[in-house]
């Protein structure tokens, strides 16, 4: 009888009602996906259906208006303990509605890389270490405040005597900013927090480059100390080993002459809603 009532209270609204509340969750999903929240989000929910069952098992009075009360401590403390989750997720919210593109001029772009790729190469043949930030639609003017104002065109030769380990700038960023210019050097940029890196041995620059480009859609390019390979961070995602035909290849393609104005909210709904079918499809086939 009850589910006959269920089934009779379902109405288009209720549908559409249930739908909303689906794709809200999936989007917190998507925003925590791959950071520490997702580890403590898990407990927490362990740890509170634990209690409930044994409430109700056991008819814990005290226990059951515990668990009651503690609706309005949650809506205090998630938002002081998932801060820098929403933080990033709001971020990623104002990014997604932009859609205009305030990247530098084209052919600027194109000067920009073959400096930045001259430049990489150069200091991975020395083995000096090196991070280069390109500014795109998200203003790192926070980040360019970290660190020592140089406002200067780009060239090689700069670059390279920024990176240079006896200099006091090295240890740092050097961000170019929308107008083709150094904004700034030894800037200072937050760390990522995923624990979802290619290499859990990545030093600081690496995992520095991975955070910016977390918060922002900022590129990173980045050559180690160590091993005086190249990598690129770009939404999350790094890619390493690069030399420098494939750095130009995917400069051009992130920032050089394909680039194209920050997707929209619902163009992402869109992109992760197809990918999903396309891996339910596939998993169908292989059954």
């Amino acid at each position: 009888m009850e589910l006959v009532w269920v089934l009779e209270s379902v109405t288009p609204l209720a549908i559409l009602d249930i739908l909303l509340v689906a794709l809200l969750f999936f989007g917190v999903s998507f925003f925590i996906r791959g950071t520490q929240a997702v580890a403590l989000l898990r407990g927490l929910v362990l740890v509170l259906a634990f209690a409930i069952v044994i409430s109700n098992v056991f008819q814990l009075l005290a226990l059951r208006w515990l668990l009651g009360q503690l609706i309005t401590v949650f809506a205090i403390a998630i938002p002081v303990i998932f801060q820098p989750e929403l933080r990033r997720a709001l971020e990623r919210l104002g990014r997604a509605g932009l859609l205009i593109n305030r990247a530098a001029p084209e052919n600027l772009r194109v000067k920009i890389i073959d400096d930045v790729v001259q430049a990489a190469e150069r200091l991975s043949d020395r083995r000096h270490g090196a991070l280069i930030v390109l500014e795109r639609n998200s203003g790192l003017d926070e980040y360019i405040r970290t660190g020592i104002p140089l406002n200067s065109d780009v060239s090689p030769q700069l670059l390279l005597t920024i990176f240079w380990p006896k200099t006091e700038l090295h240890d740092g960023a050097a961000i170019i900013d929308r107008n083709g210019k150094i904004a700034s050097a030894a800037s200072v940029l937050p760390l990522s927090s995923s624990r979802n890196l290619p290499n859990p041995k990545l030093g600081t620059r690496h995992r520095a480059a991975l955070g910016l480009s977390e918060v922002s859609d900022a590129i990173c390019v980045v050559v180690s100390e160590e091993t005086g390979r190249i990598s690129i961070a770009n939404g999350g995602r790094m890619i390493m080993r690069l030399d420098a035909k494939r750095l130009k290849t995917i400069l051009n393609a992130f920032y050089g002459a394909e680039v194209r104005p920050t997707s929209s909210l619902w163009e992402r709904i869109r992109e992760q809603t197809e990918a999903l079918v396309s891996r339910v499809r596939g998993t169908q086939k292989s059954v």
